[in-house]
């Protein structure tokens, strides 16, 4: 059983629950970061859902990964991956991954999501928690009247920060974004990596733009958040850092829903 597109709450006693998809396009953009697109069967997840994926390299392995574009009727799909230490499956989907690749996607879920009513939000992405945070932008772009959205990205380093190109050029477009990123550390580390200056370009944040320290200490500086509605999502260890730092300095906690990835 599943639930119909247009999400009205009918079922579905016939509908698929598994859906296929090609790979189109793997990008690496970091030693450890790959965007995988996908072009195949319409998807019917929420903006900020997680689906269950199959890969061809990996038979009747499952992961759980988050489209960084809303669902779409062309059946486009897009995630965001990064290596997990010690994460074999992770670090195959990073540096295997081929261009005419199936994968098979299903169980769509999860419960990041933005409200109606919602007039002022903050999201707090660490790494490639970026991925639904993004889905979830694009699909408030077709809002008649988005909310005032505040979007803090994290990372060691501004090399780290994979997507501020894509994010300095959307906050341009949409005049109810602002992006800050946010850095624990304002020098790259010494060693190279060979990915990131094969994609190098002169478009994002300069380093005097991003704030320095961590999610959880910067968004904690700016008090208690009584009028947002609060997403959260990234490593499990920055969630719960983040959530417990909001949560000390006031926010309520009904007001915040996270995702660790």
């Amino acid at each position: 059983m599943t639930i119909g597109p247009e999400d009205t709450g009918e079922i579905y006693l016939d509908a698929p629950t598994e859906w296929t998809t090609t790979v189109v396009g793997h990008h690496r953009l970091r030693h450890d970061i790959a965007v995988i697109r996908l072009i195949g069967e319409y998807v019917p997840f929420l903006a900020g859902q997680s689906v269950e994926v199959q890969l061809p390299q990996h038979p009747g392995l499952r992961r759980r990964l988050s489209p960084a574009l809303p669902p779409s009727l062309d059946g486009k799909l897009e995630f965001h991956v990064r290596t997990v230490p010690g994460g074999w499956c992770s670090g195959s989907i990073v540096a295997d991954t081929r261009p005419g690749d199936q994968w098979r996607i299903g169980a769509p879920a999860g419960w990041l999501s933005v409200d109606d009513w919602a007039t002022d939000v903050v999201m707090i992405a660490g790494g490639t928690g970026l991925a639904p945070l993004r889905s979830l932008l694009l699909d408030l772009a077709r809002r008649p009247e988005p909310p005032r959205t505040h979007l803090f990205i994290g990372g060691r380093s501004p090399r780290d920060l994979y997507a501020s190109d894509m994010l300095f050029l959307l906050a341009g477009e949409l005049p109810w974004l602002t992006v800050v990123p946010v850095v624990e550390s304002a020098y790259d580390p010494e060693w190279r990596d060979d990915w990131y200056e094969s994609c190098r370009v002169d478009v994002g944040f300069d380093v005097d733009e991003m704030l320095e320290g961590t999610l959880a200490e910067v968004v904690g500086d700016m008090g208690p958040l009584l009028n947002h509605q609060v997403l959260v999502c990234g490593s499990p260890g920055m969630v719960r850092s983040t959530m417990d730092r909001l949560i000390q300095t006031g926010t309520p906690v009904e007001a915040i829903r996270y995702e660790g990835i």
